[in-house]
């Protein structure tokens, strides 16, 4: 009986140690969707599944979500020690992760520097004197490779009939960026006024992306002696589970209940402190001051 008891008794602390550790990532990740990301197919489980971005994004979450419950599964079989398997799924998802950070910065610098680019050519086009929406659609063939995806649709939408202001929020909202949000409000305000400037104001935007440019760059500099801290706490708790996984004498003391409830809390922690150090080496999100497009001007 006093054995039972102390199996549900490490049973239920092993549950709370896993949700103080979900919720601990929830609360130094974030649970917002980054701007110009397509949503997920739903809520829950169901969105945990399909993820999010480009149909090729989703299907390698997939695979690794996939793997990281083969993976936990073989730890288990290995070990018959339940909390080794959940870490070893945790760390299948959570080592690319781990290993990408500064990768999603790097990414937003080329676009923004990319946006720089397009608006210098969008000024080009637009100095010929056709009108804005012809000289959006001319930028289609020399878009940087960047952004191609989003200027493509942008002149898709302007196509089918969306107004011209819907579709350029809309282009803001999927860049993401103030410093895109400082081009789509020229178009837009160049859509009421028809000023004869619009060059000379995307020739200064097109200047100021590029000093934003340099000055991330620069930051980002500054953030390599975290970023590998990050990468090198990563690998070392890589090693230990694979020595653990190989040598069971190693595991052993965890075997009990009691051991399983220490390898929990141990695990949460260490999974929070790498979530916590990867967060103070990413850059805070720029605030951007441009609404999303409302769904009911999207048409005339």
């Amino acid at each position: 009986m006093v054995h039972d008891n102390i199996e549900l008794i490490a049973m239920v602390s092993g549950a709370a140690c896993v949700a103080g550790l979900v919720l601990a990532v929830v609360a130094l990740v974030g649970t917002r969707r980054p701007p110009g990301r397509a949503p997920g197919a739903g809520p829950g489980i169901a969105r945990l599944w399909h993820g999010s971005g480009t149909l090729r994004e989703r299907r390698a979450h997939q695979a690794l979500l996939v793997g990281a419950l083969v993976a936990g599964a073989l730890a288990f079989l290995l070990t018959g020690l339940p909390v080794v398997g959940l870490l070893v799924a945790v760390a299948v998802p959570g080592t690319p992760w781990l290993f990408s950070v500064g990768r999603a910065e790097q990414r937003a610098i080329a676009r923004i520097e990319a946006v720089g680019e397009w608006t210098r050519r969008l000024k080009d086009v637009s100095a010929t004197g056709q009108g804005l929406q012809q000289a959006i659609i001319g930028t289609v063939p020399t878009a940087p490779e960047e952004i191609q995806e989003e200027v493509r649709l942008l002149v898709a939408r302007l196509q089918a009939g969306w107004l011209a202001r819907a579709a350029l929020l809309a282009f803001a909202d999927e860049i993401g960026d103030p410093v895109c949000d400082q081009v789509v409000a020229a178009l837009i305000l160049h859509l009421t006024d028809r000023g004869d400037r619009l060059g000379d104001v995307l020739g200064s935007i097109a200047s100021a992306a590029a000093a934003e440019v340099a000055t991330r760059r620069e930051v980002e500099a500054k953030r390599t002696q975290p970023r590998f801290a990050v990468r090198f706490l990563t690998g070392m708790t890589l090693a230990t589970i694979a020595y653990g996984l190989l040598n069971t004498e190693y595991v052993r003391p965890y075997g009990t209940p009691v051991g399983q409830v220490v390898m929990a809390v141990l695990g949460a922690a260490f999974v929070g402190l790498l979530a916590w150090v990867r967060s103070m080496s990413q850059p805070p999100r720029p605030a951007r001051f441009l609404p999303a497009p409302d769904p009911a001007e999207v048409v005339a």
